[in-house]
């Protein structure tokens, strides 16, 4: 009976230190670059000894991130991406409706949820994995700034072969810098976010030339990109 109470107390330490540990690395990060994430090392791990090159991340603050990027990325990915609290309620119920119709498998997740997957957790999808994802994302909506959100996944992001965040995949794609990047530029490397190991942002398949012009046309829709305030998020 003791070791039965001694278990639980110990079960309940652990989650309660996790759960302090959790608010405290998101609270660190609201400040301080992200240096490595989980799917940097899981990738690097899965490469075979012949085909082993690392990775490219040089993180840059958002000041030296084109706002051309910034657009693009938020209007292929998540136009929403401003107003919504981590959820876009709306993608995810036409996303449900198209998948139970039997439609090719859409999914929904906000820049809000790909960011608190790629920084905090593992690739493989489960429930659990899920409900994580969904925690951390309330903590960095609740904690962290839009513009914060949009610099972190922007760093942390995989772009390419091993390349992870838009400094290094400006530089492998384009040769330049990613504040130099033009508006066709952002756009070709917003194109192949859905699966960057597939696709080439340079030279282009006529499929992602088909998507620039197509996040091209949002990015004029969309106009100028504002972030809000905190007071604009508290309203």
């Amino acid at each position: 009976m003791k070791f039965i109470k001694r278990f639980f107390r110990f079960i309940l330490k652990t989650l309660l230190w996790l759960f302090v540990f959790s608010i405290v690395i998101v609270i660190v990060f609201k400040w301080v670059p992200v240096p490595i994430t989980p799917l940097m090392v899981i990738k690097n791990i899965e490469q075979t000894d012949a085909s082993k090159k690392g990775w490219k991340h040089d993180w840059v603050p958002i000041e030296d991130i084109s706002k051309n990027v910034q657009l693009a990325v938020i209007c292929s990915e998540d136009q929403n991406f401003l107003v919504h609290h981590g959820f876009d309620v709306k993608a995810i119920e036409k996303a449900y409706e198209q998948n139970k119709k039997g439609k090719r498998l859409k999914g929904a997740s906000s820049i809000s949820q790909q960011t608190a997957k790629n920084v905090f957790l593992w690739p493989q999808r489960s429930w659990l994995r899920k409900g994580l994802e969904t925690y951390f994302t309330f903590l960095i909506e609740l904690i962290w700034s839009k513009e914060r959100i949009i610099e972190v996944y922007l760093n942390s992001i995989e772009m390419g072969p091993g390349i992870y965040g838009v400094e290094a995949a400006s530089q492998y794609w384009f040769k330049k810098s990613a504040s130099s990047l033009s508006k066709y530029e952002a756009a070709a490397i917003a194109a192949i976010l859905p699966n960057p190991l597939r696709y080439k942002a340079n030279p282009a398949t006529s499929y992602i030339e088909g998507r620039k012009a197509w996040i091209t046309k949002q990015m004029n829709y969309f106009g100028t990109l504002n972030y809000p305030t905190r007071d604009d998020k508290d309203k």
